[in-house]
């Protein structure tokens, strides 16, 4: 028995003296056919005796002679690398390594070195230790490209799935931890950057322009005139006639950013080089339109609809070809886009597709739309501007009492305010003092709109009234020149649209401020700093970085090809939304008044007046309009995560004063104030950063940016916008007026007058080929409450707490449903019959059953 037992220790699993393990990674050369020659090369090292290393490092031995770092083993090489060529399908690869470790001597592992010997990169997804005497099973989760060893100037190391405060961290690895901060940091590597590189540095937005070619920006960033959150640094040199501007990079190549932030092999095939990359191509001089008998214009409603239903013709154009859209049939193209929702619904039996058209409609988007966080509660009469009088004279508004009481259900203005039943839609003071520069663009003429809404007996809101307002220069004063239109009371007079224009005007109003505030500004453009400085100077076993770490996934990759194709000038948001060439600036005069807690739910609808603070609420706040959509689900949104936050870090953080000696912590926050947001750091409202309370408030907000807020105005663009008639983007001229032709027009074919009015032709193909794309959810998506990997961490409590937080979320998938199935919520469907799902967090679906043009899920992070 004792001869039994010792031979079982000298060639069993794990004999004396050994660790086995097992690695799972993916290599390039299974990524796809197009890197075969990755396989050959790879075949010839491997004959060579090269390939991938490990080498454990130690906990709590420490070797003198190496700064008392954790004692490092021996190398061992992977076990039956696989040499064969790749096949066509993307997987992960299984290999077993066995390390000469005695755990009594040694210690317990606490980080592992892995070298790469071959000639191109790996992706390194997990190693797991088993059977470790007194321990168990250890985990290592890496998910990270390890290229050949030569390209480092360091050795990869990664630490296990234990959780450690910086104080806590065993003194063996405390240096390899330091390390890796050390060069991710990268702060005496100046670039231009490698792929390779793993450095995370800070820039200004000075790469938008392209001065060399007579097409300049202003630099956002680094200056009271125009600041701006940061960006991730490439280091290309700069232009020739600007010093101050960044070079950019050709179409085809990609901006550099951190290796481990690009999409995934999948979305970075489909979405770089078949969609942005192709409509970007196709907003060139080669593209031409389809024309019937207006040049350049759809002529009807119908007319538009048939890109939808039969698909429309056009010429066969150079670059024509790489629309998503755009199938070639029988040697013609053909253009034919998915029914967005706002014309389809959910029931063909009732479908309506003139439903936008409704005021119902109109009002309920405010609500439930895509941008439902702009409506305010009215608190005086007539409306007041904020524009300094001695620069915009007095802009109050001139809407009256007279306009508005004759659809109050009986009450005077004042008893509707005191009642918290006015509402208002206030573009006015946003867009007023960029106008004379907006207006002086081609093809381009746009209003600064108010519009006043009244909160109905049944829930519903109704407009009241529209305010248009154009500039007026009287002397030295750019004052207002208004004028004010209420709901026809015919719906087939030429009033009706008139009417209908009006709303047209608001909507493009609020389209830019959507795409260029609520979306790109207030999600894309002020996450970037934290994403940047939670590499810099969280750990990955820091407890922060584990629980943040998810919500960044794709954001830099996204934000950098946005840059390149999307925001740049004379990119696609230029050429498709009304701001043109003046938008980033604009965005730039919005992030002076960006304020990180008003960034939270409950804070902002209590600023915006929807809601008031009430203790004996369930979330604290109560809302004034109780039908609103948005706002009821992002509620049980936000205090799901603010509970699963206030669970995990209370596990770490017993008091106020562990949190206040956390050296990393304090060294984020810092840099996330004074340089990732560095323009706004003196700033008031910035929390110190000294509680518990302080610090779950922070994290709550971050994930509900990344999150909700992100999907809450990023997945329902299609639905709502892939019509443009219900959410144009551009108005091209003024109000018909009585006596003048576009009046007649209007009287004569409506239609056609209110469609040369708004968005062209060109920029609907354009700008609805775009919104497909990014209101698609990835086949590889991770939505609220997942995880990509199940052992991110060590710690049963924290699982225990994640585990409570996918359950409440699942719980709130049921009262979503539910609610939209409540004939008394009214706000909840609409005239178009298709329910808000916008903040389902479809935790309940993994990522390839949730794929494609689904108008529902909240993704854990901004990846597209």
């Amino acid at each position: 028995m004792i001869f039994g037992r010792l031979l079982r220790g000298l060639t069993g699993p794990n004999k004396i003296g050994q660790l086995k393990g097992t690695v799972v990674l993916t290599r390039k050369d299974a990524l796809g056919p197009s890197d075969w020659t990755a396989a050959v090369r790879n075949s010839l090292s491997e004959f060579r005796g090269n390939g991938v290393t490990c080498q454990l490092i130690s906990s709590t031995l420490v070797d003198p002679n190496n700064g008392n770092r954790g004692r490092v083993g021996a190398e061992a090489s992977l076990e039956q690398w696989k040499t064969s060529l790749p096949s066509l399908a993307t997987g992960e690869s299984q290999f077993g390594v066995t390390f000469d470790w005695e755990v009594e001597k040694l210690g317990v592992p606490g980080a592992v070195i892995v070298k790469n010997y071959h000639s191109t990169e790996f992706l390194l997804k997990t190693i797991r230790l088993d059977n470790i005497p007194g321990h168990g099973a250890l985990n290592f989760v890496a998910n990270s490209w390890v290229y050949p060893a030569a390209k480092y100037r360091y050795n990869r190391v990664f630490f296990s799935n234990d959780t450690y405060l910086p104080s806590q961290m065993p003194a063996a690895l405390k240096p390899y931890r330091d390390d890796e901060l050390r060069n991710l940091r990268g702060d005496d590597q100046q670039g231009p950057y490698e792929e390779h590189d793993r450095v995370y540095r800070y820039d200004v937005y000075n790469d938008l322009g392209s001065p060399d070619r007579g097409n300049p920006r202003p630099v956002l960033g680094g200056s009271a005139e125009h600041p701006y959150p940061r960006r991730c640094r490439t280091g290309r040199k700069p232009t020739e006639t600007d010093p101050s501007s960044e070079s950019r990079a050709p179409l085809v190549e990609l901006l550099y950013v951190p290796r481990d932030e690009r999409f995934g092999h999948l979305k970075m095939k489909d979405f770089v080089r078949y969609s942005v990359r192709a409509i970007a191509k196709a907003t060139g001089p080669a593209l031409r339109t389809y024309v019937d008998t207006t040049p350049g214009e759809f002529d009807s409603f119908r007319d538009i609809l048939s890109m939808y239903k039969d698909g429309l013709k056009l010429p066969k154009t150079s670059g024509l070809e790489g629309l998503p859209a755009v199938e070639e049939v029988g040697g013609e193209y053909l253009l034919k886009f998915p029914i967005p929702q706002i014309i389809k619904g959910t029931n063909p039996l009732t479908q309506d597709r003139d439903a936008w058209r409704t005021d119902e409609e109109f009002a309920r988007e405010v609500l439930a739309g895509v941008n439902p966080m702009m409506i305010t509660r009215l608190t005086e009469f007539p409306p007041k501007s904020t524009l300094d009088p001695s620069k915009y004279g007095d802009q109050t508004s001139t809407i009256t009492a007279a306009h508005i009481e004759k659809n109050l259900e009986g009450l005077t203005v004042q008893q509707a305010l005191d009642g918290n039943r006015l509402y208002i839609l206030d573009h006015h003071d946003r867009f007023m003092p960029f106008l004379i520069d907006v207006n002086s663009l081609d093809n381009t003429f746009v209003y600064a709109t108010r519009t006043l809404f009244f909160l109905r007996g049944d829930g519903r809101l109704t407009p009241l009234a529209i305010e248009l307002s154009e500039p007026h220069i009287q002397g030295d004063l750019t004052t207002a020149k208004s004028k004010v239109y209420t709901p026809a009371s015919s719906s087939t007079s030429v009033e009706a649209w008139v009417w209908q224009l009006a709303k047209a005007y608001v909507a493009v109003n609020d389209s830019g401020w959507h795409q260029l505030v609520s979306h790109w500004l207030n999600t894309h453009a002020v996450m970037e700093p934290f994403v940047i400085a939670t590499h810099r100077q969280l750990s990955v076993t820091h407890p922060v970085h584990k629980l943040l770490h998810p919500h960044y996934r794709d954001t830099m990759t996204i934000n950098a090809l946005a840059r390149q194709t999307l925001i740049n000038g004379g990119g696609i948001f230029e050429r498709t939304v009304f701001p043109g060439e003046h938008a980033l600036a604009m965005s730039s005069v919005v992030y002076k008044s960006w304020n990180f807690t008003e960034q939270a739910l409950p804070a902002d609808l209590v600023k915006r007046g929807v809601a008031v603070e009430d203790p004996s609420s369930p979330y604290k706040v109560r809302l004034l309009i109780e039908d609103y959509p948005y706002a009821t689900d992002g509620l049980a949104i936000w205090d799901a995560i603010e509970q699963w936050v206030t669970e995990y870090l209370a596990i770490y953080y017993p008091s106020d004063d562990v949190l206040q000696g956390d050296a990393e912590l304090q060294a984020w926050w810092k840099e996330v104030r004074e340089v990732g947001h560095g323009d706004l750091k003196d700033k008031n409202w910035w929390p110190k950063m000294d509680t518990v309370q302080e610090l779950t408030r922070s994290c709550t907000t971050i994930i509900w940016i990344a999150s909700a807020l992100h999907a809450a105005v990023n997945f329902g663009q299609y639905s709502y916008a892939g019509y443009l008639p219900n959410r144009p983007t551009v108005s091209r001229r003024r109000m018909p007026e009585r006596g003048t032709k576009e009046y007649k027009e209007l009287k004569s074919d409506p239609e056609l007058a209110f469609i040369h009015t708004v968005t062209s032709q060109i920029q609907t193909i354009i700008g609805v080929s775009l919104l497909e794309v990014l209101s698609k959810h990835s086949s590889d998506e991770v939505y609220l409450g997942q995880r990509k990997t199940s052992e991110w961490t060590s710690d049963a409590r924290a699982l225990a707490a994640f585990e409570r937080f996918r359950d409440r979320l699942l719980e709130i998938e049921s009262k979503v449903l539910r609610e939209n199935r409540d004939p008394q919520l009214k706000n909840r469907n609409g005239p178009a019959k298709f329910p808000y799902m916008l903040l389902y967090p479809n935790t309940s679906v993994d990522g390839p059953k949730g794929e494609g043009l689904t108008g529902k899920g909240i993704p854990n992070s901004i990846s597209i």
